[in-house]
C-alpha cells in the first residue's frame, strides 16, 4: 500500500473511530475522495510562537505536506483574500480567508445533514473541493450544486474535481443569494459563518428541506443549526452544539472599527456582571443574540485592561474593567450594549441557563430561543 493509500486509510479509521462518519453510504464516499488532490496548491501553517499570529507556507514538495493532508484538521489556503501558498518567502501576518476544513467537521456535518439516495443538494462555499466531492460521490454529480464567492478559490477547486472526473454544477457569485436556477434543493449545506440565514436559502429549498448552516456573529460565538423548511415559507430547527467555528461569509464580515469612541465619556456604574463572562462560549453565544452588531475589543487605557465593545453603526459603545474585585461599566450612544447584554443573561439564568438553543426564520427576521 503506498503512503497516501495508507494515510487515506487512517484518516477514515480515525474519523469512524471518533463518531463523524457514521453509516456505511459517507464511509464509501469518503474513501473515494482523496483529499490531497485538492491541496495541490500548499497550505499555511500556523508559526509557533509568533505574536502576532503569523503563517508560513507548506507547499506540495515540502517535507509534511502529504502527512497534514491527511491529518484531521484544518488547512488555511488562502490569506488576505489574495495571497496563497506559492506567493510567500517566509511568513505573513494577516488573516485567513479560506481553508480545507477539517475532514471529521466536513464528514460530521454531511452525516447530519440526513441524506437519502437521489436528494438534491445546494453547498455554499465550495473552497477547496473536499467536500463537494464528497457530495458526489455520495449523490452523483448531477445532484450537486456548489457555490463560491472567490473566483480564484473557484477555479482551483474546478480543477480538483475535473482531475477526479467529477462535474458538478458549479457557481462562482454570493453564495447567500443561493442559485434559484437550480431550485427547488432538498438540503442546503453553508461551510461558511452567516449571522443571518439568508431568505434565499429558506426560498430556494422545498417544503420539508433542510438547511444545515453555522449561524453566530461578531463576538465569535458560531453553532451548528439544522433548520427544516415549512409550508409557510418559515423555517426553524435545533441548534445542534458542538462550538462548532467557520470563516464568516464575506458580506457578513463586521466593519473596521476605525476610529473608537471617547471611551473616557459616557455614564458609568457597576456591573451586575463582569466581561469575564465573555469567556464561556455558550454564555457568548446568548450575549451576542442580544447585541448582535457589537465586536469586542480588549485595549489597555490607564493602567487597566479594558473589554470593550462597540457597535460601529450606532456608535454605541460599553467598557467593562476590574478593580478591588469589582466590575465597573462605562457606556456611551444610543444603546446602552451591557445593560441590554445583562437583562438578556438574567432571563438565560431564569430559566436555568439551558444550553439547548434553536432558531426561527421567518420574513420578519430570523430569532435565537432556548
Amino acid at each position: 500500500m503506498s503512503d497516501q493509500r495508507l494515510l487515506h486509510k487512517q484518516l477514515i479509521d480515525t474519523l469512524t473511530a471518533g463518531g463523524s462518519l457514521r453509516t456505511e453510504p459517507w464511509k464509501r464516499a469518503a474513501e473515494a475522495v482523496p483529499r490531497h488532490e485538492f491541496l495541490h496548491g500548499g497550505f499555511f501553517r500556523r508559526v509557533e510562537g509568533a505574536e502576532p499570529t503569523a503563517w508560513a507556507p507548506v507547499l506540495e514538495d515540502d517535507a509534511g505536506w502529504l502527512e497534514a493532508c491527511y491529518a484531521d484538521e484544518s488547512l488555511v489556503t488562502q490569506i488576505a483574500g489574495t495571497i496563497v501558498p506559492s506567493d510567500i518567502r517566509g511568513q505573513i501576518m494577516r488573516e485567513p480567508t479560506s481553508s480545507s476544513t477539517s475532514p471529521s467537521l466536513v464528514l460530521r456535518m454531511l452525516e447530519d445533514l440526513r441524506i437519502d439516495d437521489g436528494l438534491r443538494v445546494l453547498e455554499v462555499g465550495t473552497g477547496t473541493g473536499y467536500s463537494t466531492g464528497v457530495l458526489c460521490r455520495r449523490l452523483g454529480e448531477e445532484n450537486v450544486t456548489s457555490i463560491e464567492y472567490d473566483a480564484d478559490v473557484a477555479a482551483g477547486a474546478r480543477a480538483a474535481l475535473a482531475r477526479l472526473g467529477m462535474c458538478p454544477t458549479l457557481v462562482t457569485g454570493d453564495g447567500l443569494l443561493g442559485h434559484a436556477e437550480g431550485a427547488p434543493y432538498d438540503r442546503v449545506i453553508a461551510t461558511c459563518g452567516v449571522r443571518t440565514v439568508p431568505s434565499a436559502w429558506v426560498e430556494q429549498t422545498r417544503p420539508g428541506g433542510m438547511i444545515l448552516a453555522t449561524v453566530g456573529g461578531w463576538l465569535g460565538a458560531f453553532e451548528l443549526a439544522r433548520l427544516t423548511v415549512h409550508d409557510d415559507g418559515t423555517a426553524s430547527g435545533p441548534v445542534l452544539g458542538g462550538q462548532v467555528g467557520f470563516m464568516l461569509a464575506r458580506p457578513h464580515l463586521p466593519p473596521p472599527p476605525g476610529l473608537l469612541p471617547d471611551l473616557g465619556t459616557g455614564t458609568e456604574r457597576e456591573a451586575v456582571v463582569g466581561a469575564d463572562v465573555l469567556d464561556d462560549w455558550t454564555t457568548r453565544f446568548v450575549v451576542q443574540a442580544a447585541v448582535p452588531d457589537a465586536q469586542r475589543l480588549t485595549l489597555e487605557m490607564d493602567g487597566r485592561q479594558q473589554h470593550v465593545l462597540v457597535d460601529v453603526e450606532s456608535g454605541s459603545w460599553a467598557a467593562l474593567y476590574e478593580e478591588n474585585g469589582r466590575w465597573i461599566v462605562r457606556q456611551g450612544g444610543g444603546v446602552a450594549l451591557w445593560d441590554v447584554a445583562e437583562e438578556q443573561l438574567a432571563r438565560w439564568h431564569a430559566v436555568g441557563s439551558p444550553g439547548e438553543f434553536a432558531i426561527t426564520v421567518t420574513a420578519d427576521g430570523q430569532t435565537c430561543h432556548w
